[in-house]
């Protein structure tokens, strides 16, 4: 038990992120333990057909890539790393580890989290009356037509905790939360007791914060043009405290920053409302506050923490056909009757069970200065559940056959090739396990297994319910912009779900945005969402408007048709909406 903060560094936010992360954070300012968090779900949909044909693979090879050569400096410093990198394997991951650290003469210990994988006891579980109901619809897993390729549950923090506790210098974890990732560091190193509430949603809280990399240092932020140094952004640390507050901030000699804004970014990505359900803790993210203490250093504070629900995520997969994708272009005049003819072309005798959706990407603007100015592409995604039917439509060669026969202003990208390529279409159920069943242990390299027993205290989840706004800001002047003029804004995904956080960094501006961003304005700022079911939360410390769009992205991220298929733009796209902002908000003093 310490009383000093523990400092935890991020080296990765997803699979794929910056390969020479590992080596930069090594080259920054001190740290205590560093951490990795590659599995997003659309990521464990990409590596579940690894470990379908290679049971000895599933888990990330580049972060054994990446650690490798710091391994000897990484022992010197008595580091501490902690990664859910494990995928589908991190009993294997753990062993590919130990073979490194062997050859390389080091001592490094690693053990590895599992209990997270429940495919194999899909039948008993159902049996015994688990329903795995749909997060939702509700619906049971019985009702889905499809065959589970996957299904993993989401673990808390503790068992990191306990291999640290252990020994472990690298502790490798499957399908853990994201922000388990910090707390179980955070947890070990001060001691806490799992009932220590509000400590351990500050944990949460700080994972969630730099769980995705430098996202919490200015990517990926609506203000990215007052941020220095955002050619290669540096990753994020985090400060952890014994009482669970923490200060967000990065390696000095890095490109990027840690503001207010940055944070609150981060704060309101991918949340579901104001309660975040963490396997461990219930936060309670309507109370966390703010403060620039500092060039780089934001304090998060006001942390309150409650027990946990009683149920836990589990992440289902199964595949539901095959897609092909192509992307043509249109030129000029009449582009709605050009992609018309195009489309009629396309879908002519159709096959049985094959659907085309087409995507116009694109404005062409008035008196265009290029060609380019005057061209809209046009994707073709073409999608079945039978491979053969969609061989049979063959989109690439549909395509192909129209350079002469269809529309003027036709034509590809002379640089690429249409493709005929057929990809497996995985569909996602979030379901819903009791935590006292589903199994979480920690494996020493000896083979010494400890299993870690779930939470004692439940508490059943909910959203508080925040009214619409019943006034209307009225002021005597007002301008029509772009709402990114006084606004910031961040979404993402969470399953079929899309996340909206809308804040001003001008506190003279919270009222007029709180009152202009009811749910019916925002159906009209976006027609996409006009028929979905939006639920609104307001976060007033934070100065922010939440949304969740139920059903934008379909069934998830690897399954819909969308071209933003998580939702990463729509943030952006609703700054582009022009409202009335009032006159006064709009002067030198704004940001």
């Amino acid at each position: 038990m310490s009383s000093t903060p523990i400092r935890i560094a991020n080296f990765s936010g997803y699979l794929g992120d910056r390969y020479t992360a590992i080596d930069e954070v090594l080259a920054g300012d001190p740290v205590d333990v560093i951490i990795g968090d590659y599995l997003a779900e659309i990521t464990l949909a990409g590596l579940v057909a690894e470990h379908r044909h290679n049971h000895d693979g599933g888990y990330v090879r580049s972060f054994v890539e990446q650690l490798r050569p710091n391994l000897a400096e990484i022992a010197r410093r008595g580091m501490k790393v902690v990664t859910n990198a494990g995928g589908f394997n991190p009993a294997g991951l753990a062993a590919a580890l130990r073979r490194e650290i062997g050859d390389a003469g080091l001592k490094l210990r690693v053990a590895h989290v599992e209990g997270d994988n429940v495919l194999a006891d899909l039948p008993a579980l159902l049996a015994a009356g688990h329903r795995f109901e749909h997060l939702d619809t509700g619906r049971p897993l019985s009702s889905w037509d499809v065959e589970p390729m996957t299904a993993n549950a989401y673990l808390g923090g503790w068992g990191i905790a306990a291999a640290l506790s252990g020994g472990a210098d690298i502790v490798v974890c499957g399908r853990v939360s994201d922000a388990s990732l910090v707390l179980g560091p955070a947890a070990w190193w001060h001691g806490w007791a799992p009932t220590d509430w509000d400590a351990v949603a500050g944990g949460v809280v700080a994972g969630h914060i730099i769980e995705c990399g430098p996202q919490a240092v200015g990517g990926n932020f609506s203000g990215f043009t007052e941020i220095p140094g955002m050619l290669v952004p540096g990753f994020p640390i985090a400060e952890v405290a014994a009482d669970g507050t923490s200060v967000i901030t990065k390696h000095t000699a890095d490109g990027g920053a840690v503001t207010v804004d940055t944070v609150t970014a981060q704060l309101v990505y991918e949340i579901q409302g104001p309660r975040y359900l963490n396997s461990d803790v219930t936060v309670h993210l309507d109370d966390v506050r703010l403060a620039q203490l500092g060039p780089d250093r934001v304090a998060v504070s006001g942390v309150i923490g409650s027990p946990p629900p009683p149920t836990t995520k589990v992440a289902v997969f199964g595949q539901i056909g095959y897609s092909s994708v192509n992307t043509v272009y249109v030129t000029g005049l009449q582009v709605s009757e050009k992609i018309d003819l195009l489309r009629a072309q396309v879908t002519r005798d159709l096959p049985v069970g094959v659907e085309v959706e087409f995507t116009r990407i694109g404005e062409v603007g008035a008196d265009p200065d290029t060609q380019w100015d005057a061209t809209v592409a046009l994707r073709v995604m073409a999608v079945a559940k039978d491979m053969e039917a969609l061989r049979e439509f063959d989109s690439a060669a549909r395509l192909r056959c129209l350079y002469l026969q269809s529309i003027p202003g036709f034509f590809t990208d002379g640089a690429s090739i249409l493709q005929s390529t057929l990809n497996p279409r995985i569909d996602y159920w979030p379901a819903l396990l009791p935590v006292t069943a589903v199994p979480h242990r920690v494996v020493f390299a000896d083979g010494r297994q400890l299993d870690i027993a779930p939470a004692t205290q439940f508490e059943a989840p909910s959203q508080p319910v925040h009214d619409e706004p019943r006034t209307t800001h009225r002021a005597a002047d007002v301008r029509q912009v772009p709402l990114g003029t006084v606004a910031y804004a961040r979404s993402g995904d969470k399953g079929g779900n899309s996340n909206l956080g809308i804040w001003t960094p001008d506190p003279r501006a919270w009222e007029w945005l709180r009152d202009y961003l009811s749910t019916d304005q925002l159906r009209l700022l976006m027609p996409e969402a006009k028929d979905l079911e939006i639920i609104r939360h307001e976060f007033p410390n934070l100065r922010a408007v939440h949304f969740v769009l139920r059903g934008l992205l379909g069934t998830g991220g690897s399954a819909n048709l969308r071209v933003d298929q998580v939702g990463k733009a729509v943030g952006e796209f609703v700054r582009t909406k022009y409202v009335p902002v009032p006159e006064e908000l709009l002067t030198q003093e704004a940001n």
